[in-house]
C-alpha cells in the first residue's frame, strides 16, 4: 500500500474553478482498480504556531493506492489525461510525495 500527497498550486483566484472540475473526476478515480482513497483537501487557518500560513490557492490531494503499479495506471487513465488538459490553465505547479508505511 502507498499513500500519495499531491500538492497542486493554482493560479490566484482559480481554486473554486479547479475544485468544480475535480469534483467530477473524483468518482471516476474512486472506481479505478487499486484506488482505496482519493480526495481533495484545503488548508485550514489556525493559531497553531508550527503550522505555516494557510495557502488559499493550493489544493492537496490525499490518496491511498494498493500498489505503485495501480498509481502508475491511474496517472495514464483517459479521464486523468483529460483532467490535466482541462485544468492546465488553472495550475501553476504540482508536486507529488509518494509514501509507504515505515
Amino acid at each position: 500500500m502507498i499513500r500519495v500527497i499531491a500538492t497542486i498550486e493554482l493560479v490566484k483566484g482559480r481554486r473554486d474553478d479547479f475544485l468544480a472540475v475535480l469534483r467530477e473526476l473524483v468518482p471516476k478515480v474512486l472506481a479505478e482498480e487499486g484506488c482505496l482513497e482519493y480526495g481533495p483537501w484545503v488548508d485550514v487557518p489556525t493559531s497553531i504556531p508550527t503550522q505555516p500560513e494557510a495557502r488559499h490557492d493550493v489544493v492537496t490531494m490525499v490518496e491511498k493506492w494498493e500498489s505503485l503499479q495501480a498509481l502508475e495506471t491511474h496517472l495514464m487513465a483517459p479521464h486523468m489525461l483529460e483532467f490535466r488538459q482541462t485544468t492546465e490553465p488553472m495550475r501553476v505547479g504540482v508536486t507529488l510525495r509518494i509514501l509507504e508505511p515505515a
